[in-house]
């Protein structure tokens, strides 16, 4: 069984799936650094070359091919645009949505236009922001807030949330 992260950029995806991994003795899967090994340049440099469509595809490639067993998998934020790779992850786990506030996300996001997310080049963190929304929901098995300086307490209701699935954690304390 694997847990999958989804959420915006900012949410805290990366930094809770570590201490997730951590908390309850499960390997860390990192998407977005996969994609990056997957073609030898960061997720920008591939949007700049081949647009954030083909960045998609990489994605959705990556995550179709994934195979893990017992992983928290910190996704892309683009991930639920790909209705395959999605229905592969939810096959053998639970998609947790790390939701988090508009004005939240812009301020923990200062790199909007550089950071390597796929999206359409006239498109703004808020259209972004509220089209993935429904996305993010339409795939959650749990949604958790995201609070920012509290990410222990996000775990720990996470493993809760979890557990309340009916998930067996035997390695988590």
């Amino acid at each position: 069984m694997n847990i999958i992260l989804v959420g915006m950029p900012g949410a805290g995806k990366s930094t809770i799936g570590v201490l997730l991994a951590k908390r309850i003795a499960f390997e860390f899967i990192d998407s977005d650094l996969n994609i990056q090994l997957k073609t030898g340049e960061t997720l920008q440099e591939t949007m700049d070359r081949d647009g954030y469509l083909r960045l998609r595809e990489i994605e959705e490639e990556v995550l179709s091919e994934l195979i893990a067993d017992n992983a928290v998998i910190s996704t892309g934020g683009s991930a639920v645009y790909g209705a395959k790779a999605m229905d592969h992850l939810k096959k053998d786990g639970i998609v947790v949505f790390i939701k988090a506030s508009l004005d939240e996300l812009k301020r923990r996001v200062h790199n909007y236009e550089h950071r390597g997310i796929a999206r359409r080049p006239d498109q703004s963190f808020q259209d972004l922001f509220q089209e993935r929304d429904l996305l993010y929901n339409k795939y959650a098995d749990v949604v958790i807030d995201s609070v920012m300086g509290e990410q222990d307490q996000m775990v720990e209701t996470i493993v809760s949330e979890l557990r309340k699935k009916g998930l067996k954690l035997e390695h988590a304390i």
